[in-house]
C-alpha cells in the first residue's frame, strides 16, 4: 500500500547560481557526504545536485512533513542499491517520521525517479508498506 507521494521539478540553472553564490556552505547544509561525493566526480555536477535537491523535496512531501517538525535536508540522502536503482535513505527526524508512518507489522519501501533535461531535474517518490515478512 502507498503510504506517501511526493514529486518536485528543480531548474538546474537556479541550483548552479547558488552553487557559485553559497558554495560549501549550500552544500554542507543540504547534501550528505555521499551525495556530495558522488557529484563531484560528474561533469555536470549542477544536475547531479538538482536532481538530489527535487528528491529530497518529493521525499519530504512524501513523508507529509515539508522540512518541518525535525525534519531536516540532510536527514533524507540520495543513495544508490548494488542494482544501480536509486533510493533515499533517512535518518534522524525523517526517519522518525517514515516509522511513524509506517503501520504495524509493515516494512516500508521508497521509490525514487530521477531524471532531468535542461534546464530542469525532476525526482518523483512513493512509499509504500508491504507485511514485514515479505520483501
Amino acid at each position: 500500500m502507498i503510504i506517501g507521494l511526493g514529486s518536485d521539478i528543480c531548474d538546474v540553472r537556479r541550483i548552479k547560481a547558488v552553487l557559485e553564490r553559497h558554495g560549501d556552505r549550500f552544500l554542507d547544509r543540504i547534501f550528505t557526504a555521499t551525495e556530495r561525493a558522488k557529484a563531484e566526480r560528474r561533469a555536470n555536477r549542477a544536475e547531479t545536485y538538482a536532481k538530489r535537491f527535487a528528491a529530497k523535496e518529493a521525499c519530504a512531501k512524501a513523508l507529509g512533513t515539508g522540512f518541518r517538525h525535525g525534519v531536516f535536508w540532510r536527514d533524507m540522502g540520495v543513495v544508490n542499491l548494488a542494482s544501480g536503482r536509486p533510493t533515499l535513505e533517512l535518518t534522524g527526524g525523517a526517519l522518525a517520521r517514515l516509522k511513524a508512518i509506517t503501520p504495524a507489522g509493515c516494512q516500508a519501501r521508497i521509490d525514487l525517479s530521477l531524471t532531468d533535461e535542461g534546464p530542469t531535474a525532476q525526482a518523483i517518490v512513493i512509499i509504500s508498506a508491504a507485511p514485514a515478512d515479505r520483501e
